[in-house]
């Protein structure tokens, strides 16, 4: 199980972040309450033209679904033949040429979703620092009234026009490589990517985002998901430098994935239980299997190491196998964040 340790700890080493000044300074210009907290239900601030004002520290709603699969609420049939089978690679491959393993940027949705960002609004321009996992990285937002460029010079990040729709900031972001992914799992993306995003800012602390994927070479079909951010005063931004470990590839292309057959896969699908009204579902696609809890529509997928154990790549976990003298699963050990859990097949 060593290396699963080892991708364990890689994903930890990444989430972490050196100090930074002024993290306990209270903001000036902040409306709080009597005990003097930030009052996050206050009115929407608005700048000199009457448009909200969207400037300040703003945090995603953390490590979820959308974040590991932004493709998660889509049927096989939206997904390009191609696209979902370089996303199976990927999965089986364990990452290995994810670009955080090569020091590059995360996928565009992951810093809405999981970093903590810095906007910066002014008459004509938007500008977002993201904080990062692996590198600080920032955008433009053009609001001056140009076009999108016709023929732009790929980028990771790609070119940024927004206008306002009445209170709603609507940005139309296009011109991307062909190198990032969309998520941490592996969607790749084309450079025909154009993305757009709607914010608007409901009230002093709180700001709803909706994202709009259209990618017609990668999926047959525009598809969104939305999500809350939070406003995080009386802190700042730390600073995330990737300094081009080399050795994280290398530790995750050691890692050894057994290939296995169809039939041994299915004898692993169905239903099992941690506890009473506690359920998870194991489910078989391609050559993998996919482990979904509860009421949670995220499906991880499982990458074998043997015929009975199987890791989680995006958790770092793993599951073992029980089996009876036929070969059929009886049960399965979630080995994951210090604590081992049990579960049994469900009766029909």
């Amino acid at each position: 199980m060593r290396t699963i340790w080892l991708i364990s700890a890689f994903a930890f080493c990444l989430s972490t972040g050196a100090p930074a000044q002024w993290l306990d300074y209270r903001t000036p210009g902040i409306p709080r309450t009597p005990d003097g907290k930030p009052n996050l239900s206050a009115p929407t601030p608005r700048a000199a033209d009457g448009k909200p004002d969207i400037s300040g520290v703003w945090r995603g709603p953390g490590a979820g679904s959308y974040d590991r699969n932004v493709a998660r609420d889509l049927k096989p049939s939206d997904i390009q033949p191609w696209a979902e089978a370089v996303y199976q690679q990927r999965v089986r491959d364990m990452g290995k040429d994810a670009p955080r393993a090569n020091c590059l940027p995360d996928p565009f949705p992951y810093y809405h979703m999981v970093d903590v960002a810095r906007f910066v609004q002014t008459p004509g321009v938007i500008v977002i620092l993201y904080q990062g996992t692996t590198n600080s990285v920032h955008r433009t937002i053009f609001t001056d009234g140009r076009p999108l460029p016709k023929d732009p010079n790929p980028t990771w990040m790609g070119y940024s026009i927004g206008h306002w729709d009445k209170d709603t900031l609507v940005v139309d972001t296009a011109g991307f490589n062909d190198r990032g992914w969309l998520d941490i799992e592996g969607h790749p993306h084309t450079e025909a990517l154009h993305i757009t995003e709607r914010f608007r800012r409901r009230d002093f602390g709180h700001m709803d985002l909706e994202m709009t994927i259209d990618d017609p070479k990668t999926f047959t079909r525009p598809f969104s998901f939305r999500m809350d951010k939070t406003l995080m005063p009386d802190t700042d931004l730390l600073e995330s430098i990737c300094e081009n470990d080399r050795s994280v590839p290398h530790m995750l292309g050691g890692t050894e994935v057994t290939k296995l057959s169809p039939e041994l896969l299915s004898k692993y699908t169905g239903a099992y239980e941690y506890a009473p009204g506690r359920t998870a579902v194991i489910s078989f696609e391609g050559d993998l299997l996919f482990l979904q809890e509860g009421t949670n529509p995220l499906r991880l997928p499982l990458v074998p190491k043997s015929e009975t154990v199987f890791v989680s790549r995006t958790e770092g976990n793993w599951i073992e196998f029980s089996r009876d003298a036929q070969g059929k699963a009886t049960g399965f050990v979630y080995h994951g964040g210090g604590v081992d859990r049990k579960a049994t097949r469900a009766a029909r």
